[in-house]
């Protein structure tokens, strides 16, 4: 059973208060009263609208049921239906021609095309997993997946051992990847063995660091890793060990679709992990392949443009929340009538709350912020 107490005329459980008021609220400039009161203004102000918005919702669907059992279960006539639709406020014309305009966008949003990951709050590695894939190896793309068909000869790779026909096949397919993106002035990546580098649009090469060129094509990076000591650089002509794209632009952290978190423990495990992305300090531990390895958040990456000048891009992918919809509640917070409160309103505060670690540059994170990739 819960164990209660009482916040603002608020039953909440001492759990979510233990969290909120030890690791939320310090250094965000909210105050434990502040909080609670503005929660308890904020329930009561939308509750109601909620409540209703849903009560609405269940009248049309009780209407479009009636109409459909009447009909047989079959739409005969679409015009008849749309009417009818129409009639119960299902459908609403459409509004007139309207402009609207943005500022503050983040470029991941505005301007950059790539994919999202979506992820379950509740799972810190793969949380960390999808923050990190802001950047990752064609390499290791090509040479573990079926994204690249095998050579004849060429079987799935054993763990632990190196397919050197597949390893080929995989830095072919790359360089050619390179010669269609960022192609040479003169000639090919395969053929390429270092030192200057002559690209056929030289505004494609955007910065340096030791040991890795980054390139630059539609919007979005490519880093070409250099490195005669690797295994794979050192047997190719201009020690190219790896080819780093730039790949996840934005991530889901997801409390609705993908997990199952209604009460205030599970609540705020999925709030814990948000708060660990927001301030830095998210850590998971775990075994693989027979040792073990501490996954933590990507740092920024610094490079030097061909000016000379110092610049970073991010090392993690913009990250959004999705709280839970509004047709849920928790018993997490109890309303002074003693009903839930909806799920969604307090997903909205917390995760808001939450992030001004990020927004406000708060971090207390014991660890330094550098992944480990496997």
């Amino acid at each position: 059973m819960p164990d209660y107490a009482q916040r603002a005329g608020l039953s909440v459980d001492r759990q979510l208060i233990a969290f909120v008021e030890h690791d939320v609220l310090p250094d965000t400039g909210v105050g434990n009263d502040h909080f609670w009161a503005g929660l308890a203004s904020i329930l009561e102000r939308f509750e109601p609208d909620n409540a209703a918005l849903l009560a609405e919702r269940h009248r049309m669907q009780a209407d479009i049921d009636d109409w459909h059992i009447a009909q047989g279960g079959a739409v005969h006539d679409a015009a008849a239906y749309q009417a009818f639709l129409r009639d119960i406020g299902y459908l609403v014309p459409e509004p007139a021609p309207f402009t609207i305009a943005t500022a503050n966008v983040d470029p991941e949003i505005s301007a950059m095309a790539g994919p999202q990951l979506v992820v379950p709050a509740l799972n810190a590695r793969f949380a960390l997993n999808a923050a990190n894939a802001r950047w990752g190896s064609l390499y290791d793309a090509y040479y573990g997946t079926d994204a690249l068909p095998r050579k004849e000869g060429s079987g799935k790779p054993a763990p632990g051992v190196y397919d050197a026909v597949r390893g080929a096949q995989v830095v072919a397919a790359a360089k050619s990847f390179l010669d269609a993106t960022v192609p040479l002035a003169i000639g090919s990546w395969k053929d390429w063995e270092g030192g200057q580098l002559n690209l056929a649009n030289a505004v494609q090469l955007v910065g340096t660091m030791s040991g890795a060129i980054l390139l630059k094509n539609n919007g979005l990076h490519i880093e070409v890793v250099i490195d005669p000591q690797h295994p794979v650089g050192r047997d190719d002509p201009a020690h190219i060990a790896d080819v780093i794209l730039e790949s996840a632009l934005t991530t889901i952290i997801d409390l609705e679709d993908s997990v199952a978190a209604v009460d205030a423990a599970d609540k705020v495990a999925g709030w814990r992990n948000w708060l660990g992305l927001m301030n830095g300090t998210l850590c998971d531990r775990f075994d693989k392949g027979g040792r073990s390895v501490t996954r933590v958040l990507a740092p920024d990456r610094e490079w030097t443009a061909p000016d000379g000048t110092a610049f970073s891009l991010p090392g993690r992918a913009l990250m959004f929340v999705r709280n839970v919809g509004h047709l849920m509640t928790t018993p997490a917070v109890l309303l002074p009538n003693g009903s839930q409160a909806y799920e969604g309103l307090l997903d909205a505060v917390m995760t808001s709350t939450i992030a001004l670690h990020d927004l406000r540059g708060v971090s207390s994170s014991p660890f330094p912020l550098a992944s480990e990739r496997g």
